[in-house]
């Protein structure tokens, strides 16, 4: 049982750390050679320090799994492995990539003979332990190849994995996974923004999410993470009040459009993102200047800076 793997990162060096435990022959590659020769020492994978290597080392016909960010960087190590593969090949892209994408891909690859499977893989960083949740989508032919390894990096070999449909289809699902992530994400968020700015009542966040964990109808793995870190410290001073959006909830907003399926709590979790972020500056701005010009309302002037010598800035 060989598989290749392309990209040692968070996601992919711990899927392979959990192959191996599965006893999975496992050959990876990583930009950095020195990442590589670790991970091989530590856990006994085979080494391969280019992609000609690589593919060199896995008998033919080859499964190779990319871990590597959606987008340019997928492609381009798409591109570079293709002259390099042989007919009946197979290529998993396990980025967070848009399914639409991942469609033309199946299309381009066929082309050349080489088989493709989409991989939306969630479990973060707690996946070594617990096992990936993985939703794949291909060739029923394609995805029964790749299943052997697909057993091992779920939570059980028979749960927590799904094959969804054809190539696109586990791309598909996993979008629309994050975009629900982003609205529980939020509805925990407000919630507990509530509880903090009751002052008078002195609530202690910690053991009231604590509680809910219990029998409560909103337990969640979300919940546990909230409890643990609310644990630690309740004000949250050290943090900047900034979320970064993948990109997930911006498709499954698209999604929602383009269907005429409407899914406003996804929408305006991913608006609140961007409000996080100081998109939301400007329109805070007009919307100060138009209640001064209809209702004479005083506007908040922003701190100037002193840029004289010796001055802030």
């Amino acid at each position: 049982m060989q598989i290749g793997i392309v990209g040692l990162g968070r996601m992919g060096g711990n899927m392979a750390r959990r192959l191996r435990r599965g006893n999975a022959d496992v050959v990876a590659y990583n930009r950095s050679a020195a990442l590589t020769d670790s991970m091989a020492q530590e856990t006994g994978l085979v080494a391969a320090h280019s992609l000609q290597e690589l593919v060199d080392k896995l008998p033919a016909p080859r499964i190779i799994w990319l871990m590597l960010p959606a987008g340019e960087a997928t492609q381009n190590h798409i591109d570079q492995l293709l002259p390099l593969l042989s007919k009946g090949d197979i290529l998993v892209d396990g980025a967070n990539a848009f399914y639409k994408d991942s469609m033309l891909r199946s299309e381009m690859l066929a082309k050349h003979g080489i088989d493709f499977m989409d991989a939306g893989v969630s479990g973060g960083i707690w996946g070594l332990e617990n096992g990936y949740a993985l939703m794949v989508g291909g060739k029923p032919e394609v995805v029964a190849r790749v299943e052997p390894f697909i057993r091992i990096l779920a939570p059980g070999p028979d749960k927590g994995w799904l094959h969804c449909g054809p190539a696109g289809s586990g791309h598909f699902v996993k979008m629309v996974h994050n975009g629900i992530e982003y609205g529980m994400m939020q509805a925990f968020a407000e919630g507990f923004a509530l509880l903090h700015g009751r002052k008078d009542f002195d609530l202690d966040l910690a053991k009231i999410a604590e509680m809910w964990r219990h029998g409560s109808v909103v337990r969640s793995w979300l919940l546990d993470l909230t409890a643990e870190f609310l644990q630690k410290g309740q004000g949250l001073e050290d943090i900047a009040p900034v979320v970064a959006d993948s990109g997930e909830g911006r498709w499954t907003a698209m999604e929602s459009i383009e269907q005429g399926v409407p899914a406003p709590v996804i929408s305006l979790a991913l608006a609140m993102r961007f409000a996080s972020q100081g998109h939301f500056d400007y329109e805070a701005k007009l919307l100060a200047m138009m209640r001064k010009g209809f209702g004479g309302h005083a506007v908040t002037n922003a701190p100037v800076m002193d840029l004289s010598p010796g001055g802030e800035g």
